[in-house]
């Protein structure tokens, strides 16, 4: 995948103001809860994770928001990249210090909505069923 497909950076973000270090609290927020953020956090806390383990172990990511995704994290300082010269290239990627700081909350989320998938699943039945036949 060529770099110009997988470009992250954003002109239009605070962040990426050169005259300023401020990064506004929703675009943090943003980048360390989106969904799939969480996952590549939460799977390169423990070891060093391959690209393709972290493709198959996360479930629907697609190889370019994977790569989009890995880039975010290591531009923001939360993954390491590491790149072993060998034939053919073998890539790791590691959770920094700041993002293994974040693991046991985002796990606490994680097992949170894992415990509450059926009773969410159920209410959005209910609520559907509601919509489809309003009580006049």
């Amino acid at each position: 995948m060529s770099r110009s497909y997988t470009d992250v950076s954003d002109k239009a973000a605070a962040c990426e103001a050169p005259e300023t270090d401020d990064c506004p609290f929703a675009d943090v927020l943003e980048r360390i809860a989106s969904k799939w953020s969480v996952q590549v956090i939460l799977a390169t806390a423990e070891r060093p994770v391959r690209f393709t383990e972290l493709e198959n172990s996360i479930e629907g990511v697609s190889r370019r928001m994977l790569t989009l995704t890995l880039r975010r994290l290591e531009r923001d300082g939360l993954l390491t990249r590491t790149v072993y010269p060998c034939v053919p290239p073998r890539v790791e990627y590691t959770a920094t210090d700041s993002a293994r700081e974040l693991r046991d909350a985002l796990q606490a989320v994680a097992d949170w909505a894992e415990r509450h998938r059926p009773t969410i699943a159920a209410a959005r039945r209910n609520f559907d069923a509601e919509a489809r036949n309003p009580v006049v």
